[in-house]
Order: C-alpha cells, then structure tokens, then sequence
C-alpha cells in the first residue's frame, strides 16, 4: 500500500553524512546529530563565557586589591638662587697677650659654692673699668661674692671683698683695694660707675643677692658706702644684676636703673631641685623661678634716690597672671629714635626681652615685641645674658647684640631703614647672615660687646663664654664647663657676611684659653691708643688680656665733660668722619653682663691722617660742632660741653 503521508526532507547539514549502518531511522538519527552538535557548541560557548566571566570577576578583585602605581613624579627645573661671591677678605693679625700676673692682678673670684648648687654660685662676676682718681689712666674694679650666711667659712680662711686695682697708666696695676673703703663682703654679682653728683669724682653702685650698695667717691683713694642714706638698698630678697646709670629725664642728674633677676631664697631652689640625668642636683634655667621687677631710681640731687619704678611704667606684668614678667641680666641704654631721650633695652633669661621707650615725661612704655627685639625669628625666647648695642655698619643703623645660652646663637637685631628723629625703628635679628649666628651656637655665652680692636673703624664682637655646670660634658658631649671667647671680626663688607670668627692664628692662643666666662669689658690700659680687654670667671682668677696690635692704624680719644647735662656725658654721641668714613659712638660705660667699660670713645681710621668733622650730639639733642684741629691724632682730648 502506498503510503501517502509526505517525506520530511533531511536537512543538509555541511559536513555531517548520515550512518548509513544505523537501525534507527534516518531522519530521527539526524535530528539526533544535529541536537547533539548544537548542544556541544553551546557547551563550548558558556565555558568560553564562564571563563572571560571568572577572568572579568578575577581581575576586578586583583585590580581593587592592588596598591595603586604611584604617580610619576614631576622634576621642576628650579634654577639655584645667584651667591655674591665677595672679594677675599684678610683677616688682619692682632695678638691679645695675657697679662693679668705679669701686671700685678692677683684676683680670684669666690662664689661661695660648697656643693648645694645654689643658683646664684654661678652667675657672678661683674668688672668694671673707671678712672676712680682722676689721673686719665684706666683702673680696674673686681666684684666679688662670697660665704652664703648659713655656712661659715673655712677656719683662716681671708674674708673675700671687692677689688680695686690702680692703674700706673703703663699697664701695671697695684691692689689698693685695703683702707679704700671698698674692702667689704657681700655676695656681690655686678658694678655700674658714674658721677652722681656731678663733683668730678666717678661713684660706684654694686648689685648683689640680698640688696644693693652704693658708695661715694671721696677722693684720695678712698670710698664711703651711703646705701642706706641714698634709699637705694632695694629689697632685702632682691637679687640685682646689671645696673646703668643714666639720666632719663634729662635734667643733668644720673638717675639709676637696676636690673632684678628672679624671686629666689635657698628654700626655693631646692625646692626647685633641678637635676641633670646621671649627676643629679645641678644648676639650672630660671624656668621654675618667679620673675621679679626691675628698679628704676631717681636722683633728687640731695644724695637721695626715690624708687619711681612703678609711676614710670618699667614694671612690666604677665598679663595672664598678674606676675612680674622680667628676669633681667642686662641692660643697654641706647637713644633708639634720635629723640635726645634715653630709651632702655633689658636682656631676660627664658623671657621676652624689654625695650623700655622713653616716653619724655618721666615714663617709660614697653614696645619690646613691636620693635622685634622680643623675640628671636620664630617667636620664641631665649636665655639672654649681656647685651650692647653699636653703629656697626657706619651708616646710621643701630645694632643689638645679645648672648644667649647654649645651643642658642648670639642675637644681633639690626636696625631697618633710615633712621629719623622721632621714629621708632623696626629690628630684624640678622645674625646667620652677618656670619654671627651658626658660630655661636654651641657656647653659653655672658659678657658680649662690640669694640674696633683692630682701629680700622669698625666694630667688631666680642663673647665671654662658660657653662653652668662643671659636669655638664657627661650628659651633653658638645658642651664644656670651661669655653672658649669668641672674636669676630667686621669686614665692612657690603655683599657678603659682615663678620668673620677669628682664630688663634690671627688673635693669638691667650684670648681662646678656655674659662668659665662671665663679665667682660674694654679699655686702653698701657695708652698705645688699641683696646683691652679683661674677661671674669665664675670661681676663678680673670684674664687681662692686652691688645699688642701694630698695624699702624691712627687714633682718637674723646672724653666729654658736660656742664648743662650730667658730667660724665653719658647718654651724647659723638660723630666723627675721616678718611671716608662716617664714625657714630654713644659715651655709655655700660656694655656686656654685669659690667662697664671705659668712659673715654675711640675711634679708629686705618691710615687716614686727617679729620674732617668732629659733632657731639648732647642729651636733648642739642649738637656742638668741634674744630678738628682741636683733636690731635694718637691722644685723647677732653671737651667740654659749650
């Protein structure tokens, strides 16, 4: 029977040929095949899919996973800032000779140490040089300390007094510090000389732990202590530093001012208890002492002083706790805007340091940090010690110059623009610049001034150096008991650092000879016209040392006389130009720590044998031009005011 039902037609499928040997039904074995292949492929293709997926998944955990490349880094090209190269500068030689033993000075200096480690033990030591006899030849006063009360002294042991030491006018010195009046004990720390009252003869005040003295000049030698009659004693748990006489009210009377350290007695500083890791007790920064008020002390010209400390406004407060802010150690009194009034900076340990502005009615007002003398470059505060200022540069500027303690660079704040009378300048410490600063980092610098040791006209800087503690180079390997001074010398240069450190090849090894440095200060001791210098110790003997220099630079020395102002001039300037230079110096005996120099100014020219202008600037500002015929050259000439 035929069957009618229509034949599926078997799709042609390229390269597939049917089992011709196969049972099953030819059509039903290839929609088989064809099912099979298809499914086979699709197997392929989502393996290939769950595979490119697990890779996608994968990759995405490794990439969040990863720490990101880092971004390459863009080099800019920064050209190096241009250095003036300076000429080579010479430092000139000139040797300091210790002369102390063969000039007859047998001093040695007594804190009173017995192994407490009292503060006060360590910061003494003050010298001054004066003319007490009028015979213009430079004496030497030490100041002393001596046996704290509550401990008695060795049994013979001599009873330590000041010092005074009379000048032959060659350098040779003869104690006559017996039968003068002066040969008393106290636990001294510094000296300020001046006449007082004006009757020719040059007094002396002394600071000290427990009080001031002050004693008058009699003449012939001799001295009679007036501390009480005078109302300048202070306070009896005062501890008095630098001091300055000067006369701040212009009235022709030197009236005082006293620098006061910290509020300080035995019970509070072992109740302080500084210690140093692996020694123990040992001296320390005043940081846990309460500060204290300076004194400021007017001079009635009767032989009295009244106390005008607080109505004159230098008692400056902690305005946060009501606390004297001051811990004062030095003072340099300085006309800052040519006003012909005496302004005051002061010198504090761990503090802010004071510029006292001279209000011109009796009253001081304190512009310390807006003048940036507060402060050193990143508004902190240091341990200041001495202080001075000078023209260094010859062209008007003012410079301060402060030592600091250790690991401290020595300040010098510099005056910026020109100066106008009236105009209070701004100060910007330029010390790493001028070559100061790195150099003076490592010692723990006292006495500091400037002089032109070289008489080249230009101001130079000296440090006195020493350390607190005699053991402090087991805990600090960079640090000595005993340090080193420091010289630097002024090139006068105008593109490059202007001082330069001297070494013992241009100096000499005297003036480097290591001591626990405090008080220093100047003069010409032997009238060859050079400076001196004389450095104290803490508990030691001093070094005179003298300057031997023979470059043959020529010299001058005013000393002024005044007659409507006080009569040693202190507080004038005096202005000389020579040999192209223009050459301003203030008659002020207070430099460095706790210290005085000489009264007499001298000036320096190299090689230039003639003055052009000789102008005295008096207190007030009134000026009197000097013929400068009248100035003989390698001498010292007295002028008097008017």
């Amino acid at each position: 029977m035929k069957d009618d039902k229509p034949k599926r037609q078997t799709p042609s499928v390229k390269g597939v040929v049917p089992d011709r040997d196969s049972n099953q039904d030819p059509e039903a074995d290839e929609i088989a095949h064809y099912d099979e292949n298809t499914i086979r492929r699709v197997f392929r293709w989502s393996a290939v899919a769950v595979v490119l997926i697990g890779c996608l998944i994968g990759g995405g955990i490794y990439l969040s996973r990863r720490k990101p490349a880092p971004t390459p880094t863009k080099v800019t090209q920064i050209a190096a800032p241009t250095v003036r190269q300076a000429a080579p500068v010479e430092v000139p030689t000139v040797n300091f000779i210790e002369a102390s033993v063969g000039a007859g000075i047998r001093f040695i200096h007594n804190n009173g140490a017995y192994g407490d480690k009292l503060l006060p033990e360590t910061m003494g030591g003050g010298v001054a040089f004066l003319d007490f006899d009028n015979d213009g030849a430079q004496d030497l006063l030490f100041v002393n300390s001596t046996q704290w009360p509550w401990k008695s002294a060795a049994s013979g042991s001599p009873r330590p007094t000041m010092a005074l030491y009379r000048n032959n006018g060659k350098g040779a010195f003869t104690d006559v510090t017996a039968g003068s009046g002066l040969d008393v004990s106290f636990y001294g720390m510094g000296a300020a000389c001046g006449d007082f009252d004006n009757d020719g003869l040059v007094d002396i005040f002394f600071t000290g732990v427990g009080g001031n003295h002050l004693f008058k000049n009699l003449g012939s030698g001799k001295f009679k202590e007036i501390t009480l009659e005078a109302g300048v004693a202070g306070q009896a748990g005062d501890w008095s530093t630098s001091a300055s006489w000067i006369d701040y009210d212009n009235d022709g009377l030197l009236d005082l001012f006293v620098c006061n350290y910290v509020k300080w007695s035995r019970e509070i500083d072992i109740e302080v208890n500084y210690t140093l890791v692996g020694l123990g007790r040992a001296y320390g920064p005043p940081m846990n002492f309460q500060g204290s008020f300076s004194t400021l002390y007017h001079n009635e010209g009767n032989g009295r002083f009244s106390d005008v400390s607080t109505a004159a406004g230098i008692q400056i407060k902690n305005p946060a706790t009501g606390v004297p802010a001051g811990k004062s150690l030095g003072v340099a009194p300085v006309d800052l805007d040519n006003d012909g009034w005496i302004d005051l900076i002061i010198a504090n340990d761990t503090v802010q340091n004071f510029v006292l502005h001279n209000q011109k009615n009796g009253t001081f007002k304190e512009i310390g940090a807006l003048s940036g003398v507060a402060f050193d470059a990143n508004g902190q505060s240091r341990g200041a010690m001495g202080i001075d200022t000078g023209r260094f540069r010859n062209d008007g500027s003012l410079g301060v110059v402060i030592g600091n303690f250790a690991n401290e660079m020595t300040a010098l704040y510099v005056s910026q623009g020109q100066s106008r009378p009236g105009a209070l300048p701004l100060f910007t410490d330029e010390a790493i610049a001028e070559g100061i600063g790195p150099a003076s980092r490592i010692p723990l610098k006292f006495g500091i001034f400037f002089f032109d040791y070289d008489l080249d006209g230009r101001l130079d800087v000296l440090t006195s150096n020493g350390h607190l503690e005699d053991e402090i180079n087991k805990v600090q390997q960079s640090q000595h008991y005993k340090q080193s001074a420091q010289l630097f010398w002024n090139t006068g240069s105008n593109d490059t650092s202007t001082f330069v450190s001297v070494g013992t090849e241009k100096a000499g090894g005297d003036l480097f000879r290591p001591i626990v440095g405090r008080g220093s200060a100047y003069a010409d001791i032997d009238g060859d016209g050079d400076l001196d210098v004389v450095l104290t110790q803490v508990g030691g003997a001093p070094l005179l040392l003298r300057n031997d220099q023979a470059l043959g630079h020529n010299w001058v020395r005013i000393k002024l006389a005044g007659k409507k102002h006080n009569r040693d001039a202190i507080g004038a300037w005096i202005n000389v130009t020579a040999g192209g230079l223009n050459l301003s110096r203030q008659v002020m005996p207070t430099h460095s720590y706790m210290s005085q120099s000489e009264l007499p100014v001298t000036f320096g020219f190299r090689k230039s044998d003639k003055i052009d202008s000789v102008t005295i600037t008096w207190p007030r500002g009134a000026t009197q031009t000097v013929p400068p015929e009248r100035i003989k050259l390698g001498a010292t000439t007295l002028i008097e005011e008017g």
